[in-house]
């Protein structure tokens, strides 16, 4: 029913299933959690990211190195398609720009953000963008390096409508975590009502950023609902309607039959 559009499995801890992800995929199974996007965060976790899920197919990936990683590899072009090669992986990133926790020349950041759209635009694969602090430079970017030509996510929404409709017009989908329960996230609560119904997706980004009523605590794909029963409210709509609108706006995005 559900579908988690930007989740980080190999991160999530997993005590409450005994150590074993298997435990952990059952209830997401029983918590109608019909697929997740498992979003690298650098190079050097990514092999045993790609370890833990291989043998489940409700699990995709993505390819690529997060704005903040400022130790390990830092992918050519060439390197991200060749890893990017393999059937269960169908986004690049996450990628893009973040000021807020990187300061000085960046340079380097905007070059990385680049590569992923190179290798993306080359692999025909959408792309994942983490933006903070940084919402019209990366959207210059994007447009700069004809990041149309694949479209993707701008994942964890934090910007208002004027840019969300910037957004929407270079052909990216707009994803909505925990932080759109938030009481004081009234700017993105309007843009969840004004998005339209063909251009949304629901996330948790999980371990990080758990929706009311778990904020604070670590979270989980199977919180999601938690997100879609906050739009359907805002949207004045039900549940089932923002399940089933997100899961075809995400099969549609990824080319999913």
């Amino acid at each position: 029913m559900f579908i988690d559009s930007h989740c980080h499995l190999d991160r999530i801890d997993l005590k409450p299933y005994q150590d074993d992800f298997s435990c952990f995929m059952k209830e997401a199974k029983s918590s109608l959690i019909d697929h997740m996007l498992c979003i690298a965060i650098d190079l050097e976790a990514y092999p045993a990211m790609k370890e833990l899920v291989k043998d489940y197919p409700e699990i995709s990936l993505s390819v690529g190195v997060h704005p903040n990683v400022t130790e390990g590899q830092d992918p050519s072009v060439e390197e991200l398609i060749e890893l990017a090669g393999d059937d269960k992986v169908i986004a690049i990133g996450e990628t893009g720009l973040d000021y807020f926790r990187s300061e000085g020349d960046l340079e380097w950041q905007h070059q990385r953000f680049r590569n992923h759209i190179q290798a993306a635009k080359a692999l025909n694969k959408p792309l994942i963008i983490h933006t903070r602090e940084a919402g019209h430079d990366s959207l210059d970017v994007l447009a700069s390096e004809g990041a149309d030509q694949v479209g993707g996510i701008i994942h964890c929404f934090t910007e208002d409508w004027t840019y969300a409709k910037k957004a929407l017009e270079i052909g990216f989908y707009i994803s909505f975590s925990g932080i759109v329960t938030f009481k004081n996230a009234q700017a993105i609560k309007e843009v969840a009502k004004k998005v339209p119904a063909d251009r949304f997706l629901i996330e948790t980004d999980s371990p990080y950023l758990a929706p009311v009523p778990f904020r604070g605590k670590p979270n989980y794909p199977i919180y999601v609902r938690h997100v879609a029963e906050h739009l359907a409210e805002l949207r004045d709509t039900t549940v089932e309607d923002i399940a089933k609108l997100s899961t075809e706006n995400f099969n549609t995005l990824f080319n999913r039959a």
